[in-house]
């Protein structure tokens, strides 16, 4: 398993510039009607060398100038799989505009054609030879970082660990099926 480093609030200054190229995201909130009903829980970022960053965001102000800077930072890839929830959740919460994205299940659906499965567990299985145990995902994402279990941070940090991994064998794929056009489409 990897390191997680838990975070209240913002990632710190000296975390956000040492984040290059491309990080994997993810996010947890409590429900999936934002903003109306849920709020942003947590936010997991994952970068090229396997540190897990899993931030608490202040849930009364969403103020993460740090987080903010590396989401419109235009030269970092931000990799998620299934972004559309994560990336309006992102920019709804924290008031940014999150880009440039690369959406693994996107991705997934247009060159995985020989598979109905496109979950992320699924692409961990085939990509990593790893299986993933997504029951913590009904959590309760609220409580203090510092009171989450050791498995629901395990779970929060498989949403990006493998990402990285994923999006390079689905661009190869993309590419050798012609599919790449398509995809930045």
């Amino acid at each position: 398993m990897a390191k997680i480093h838990k975070f209240q609030d913002d990632i710190t200054e000296e975390v956000a510039n040492s984040l290059k190229e491309s990080i994997a995201i993810d996010t947890e909130a409590t429900g999936l009607q934002i903003p109306e009903r849920d709020k942003l829980s947590l936010i997991q970022i994952c970068d090229q060398n396997g540190n897990v960053y899993i931030i608490q965001p202040d849930r009364k102000s969403y103020k993460a100038p740090n987080i903010v800077s590396i989401l419109e930072n235009e030269k970092i890839l931000k990799i998620g799989h299934y972004l559309r929830f994560d990336k309006s959740a992102l920019e709804y919460f924290l008031k940014c505009k999150m880009k440039p994205i690369f959406c693994t299940r996107t991705a997934s659906r247009l060159c995985r054609t020989y598979s109905s499965e496109h979950g992320l567990k699924s692409l961990v299985q085939e990509f990593c030879g790893k299986k993933i145990d997504k029951r913590y995902g009904s959590s309760d994402w609220n409580k203090d970082i510092n009171e989450l279990s050791d498995k629901q941070l395990e779970y929060a940090a498989n949403d990006v660990i493998f990402l990285h991994k994923i999006k390079s064998e689905l661009e190869k794929m993309l590419k050798r099926e012609n599919r790449m056009d398509l995809y930045k489409n």
